[in-house]
């Protein structure tokens, strides 16, 4: 590729020969204090994940504050949004490289992790919430003595297929592009158990062209795999709802309106994760304001969907003139939980609009202020699409208010902390940028008859 095309987003200020590096560096040296209090904090948010977790085990779902009518709460909530913010991970590696978007090289890396860590992170919740978890098992079709057979009509089961499917794809794809750094970091090592754990990662790869044509057709597979399950993934998961006749998810817009929302969210959550790493790792000449100017804009874009989205509920229930569906949109604008609506919509369709202006847009304190933001409205928007469809069902006499329990934020601060610990460790023991794609795609220096080095 020429260096016009890319200058733009790789700083000129980059050197062959310091790439590797400048990229192997945070996982040579000791972890700096910074680093020590981060892991700490989201170990210690995992230790109460799992406190929680044990007393669930022994006492069952009565810990959470789940009651008639209301099944689902915190647990489908948080479900939904850590598989949304696997999304952007895909969607940068995958359509993006199908597409030829060279600006994805810096990034994508980071935010093929971001999914692995963050599916694991949501697998967790419909496992826990099932109860009798030792059984799981019976989820998945194989014939049986029990005469057990699951029920391929229910788009519960659907998620398992899907979830663990684009689990797969995605870790796969991930570890592909991985193949050739391992190799790079084998041969940089130094120390002889570091040599012999990349070398086994590396699987043998020696650099040929042979090694090279079977890298890029695998990797252009998974890619086109992926990008299918970038759109099919969240599609099922909205199923979950749009199947029922709950008033309030019986809608035919959920399937985009979700896949719209879990790129808006999974965006903003790469934004949150790439702030912090590219100062923490001295990678600002890699991941430039550029790559991430460009991700504020496919978060304006997104969030734009997503408000339409609002509307268009909003619209269908009063035209369609059914009175329990007006009745569901009504009560989550004046109802017991209207401040989760407005807080949802502040957050997901108002705060976006700033970044329309590209001194906004360019502005690290700021993009990282909307992203947490971003997160915050969009878990909102699936515990306001549960919980306020929910709590008042076609009966009165069955009406009822959720109220969160101690054991209900246990869990949510828990996933939080693993999601983060897993990130952090990655951090620590794999390249971060993707060595072999950034090398390939740098610019041409500024003035090549001196010499330049960058800190």
């Amino acid at each position: 590729m020429s260096a016009p095309a890319t200058e733009q987003f790789l700083s000129r200020d980059i050197r062959l020969g310091h790439v590797t590096k400048d990229i192997v560096a945070p996982t040579e040296r000791m972890p700096s204090i910074a680093w020590w209090i981060a892991f700490l904090t989201a170990s210690g948010m995992v230790g109460i994940g799992v406190v929680v977790i044990y007393i669930l085990l022994t006492r069952g779902q009565g810990i959470f504050g789940l009651s008639h009518p209301y099944g689902w709460a915190f647990d489908i909530t948080n479900f939904v949004f850590w598989i949304g913010i696997g999304h952007a991970g895909t969607l940068i590696s995958a359509i993006l490289f199908l597409l030829r978007q060279k600006w994805r090289t810096a990034i994508n890396r980071s935010a093929e992790a971001m999914t692995i860590f963050a599916v694991m992170t949501a697998g967790i919740f419909p496992l826990l919430h099932t109860g009798r978890q030792w059984v799981a098992y019976w989820l998945v079709p194989l014939p049986n003595d029990r005469l057990l057979w699951v029920n391929f009509r229910s788009p519960l089961l659907w998620d398992v297929f899907a979830v663990s499917t684009y689990f797969t794809i995605s870790l796969l794809f991930w570890y592909t592009g991985l193949v050739p750094d391992f190799a790079t970091m084998r041969d940089k090592a130094k120390n002889f158990l570091r040599k012999k754990i990349y070398g086994a990662l590396s699987l043998g790869w020696t650099g040929s062209m042979r090694d090279w044509n079977h890298y890029e057709k695998a990797y252009l597979l998974f890619a086109g795999m992926s990008t299918a399950l970038v759109l099919s993934v969240h599609t099922v998961v909205s199923y979950d709802f749009a199947t029922s006749i709950i008033p309030g998810w019986h809608t035919t817009i959920f399937p985009p309106y979700f896949v719209a929302g879990a790129i808006f969210s999974g965006f903003a959550m790469v934004v949150t994760l790439l702030v912090f790493m590219r100062k923490a790792f001295s990678l600002e000449h890699y991941i430039t304001i550029r790559h991430l100017e460009l991700m504020n804009k496919i978060i304006l874009l997104t969030g734009m969907l997503v408000g339409y989205a609002y509307l268009t509920e909003f619209f269908i229930a009063w035209y369609s003139e059914n009175p329990f569906e007006r009745y569901v949109f009504m009560n989550r604008l004046t109802g017991p939980f209207s401040w989760a609506f407005y807080i949802m919509f502040f957050c997901n369709v108002a705060v976006p609009q700033v970044f329309w202006f590209k001194k906004m847009r360019t502005s690290i304190p700021i993009m990282f202020v909307i992203s947490i933001l971003v997160n915050i409205g969009m878990w909102f928007e699936r515990f306001n699409i549960i919980v306020s469809s929910l709590h008042r069902d076609f009966l009165p006499t069955n009406w009822d208010n959720f109220s969160p329990t101690i054991y209900d934020f246990g869990w949510t601060i828990g996933a939080f902390g693993l999601f983060l610990t897993l990130f952090l460790l990655f951090v620590r023991v794999f390249p971060t940028v993707s060595i072999a794609e950034i090398k390939h795609s740098l610019p041409k220096p500024a003035d090549t008859s001196k010499e330049g080095t960058h800190a």
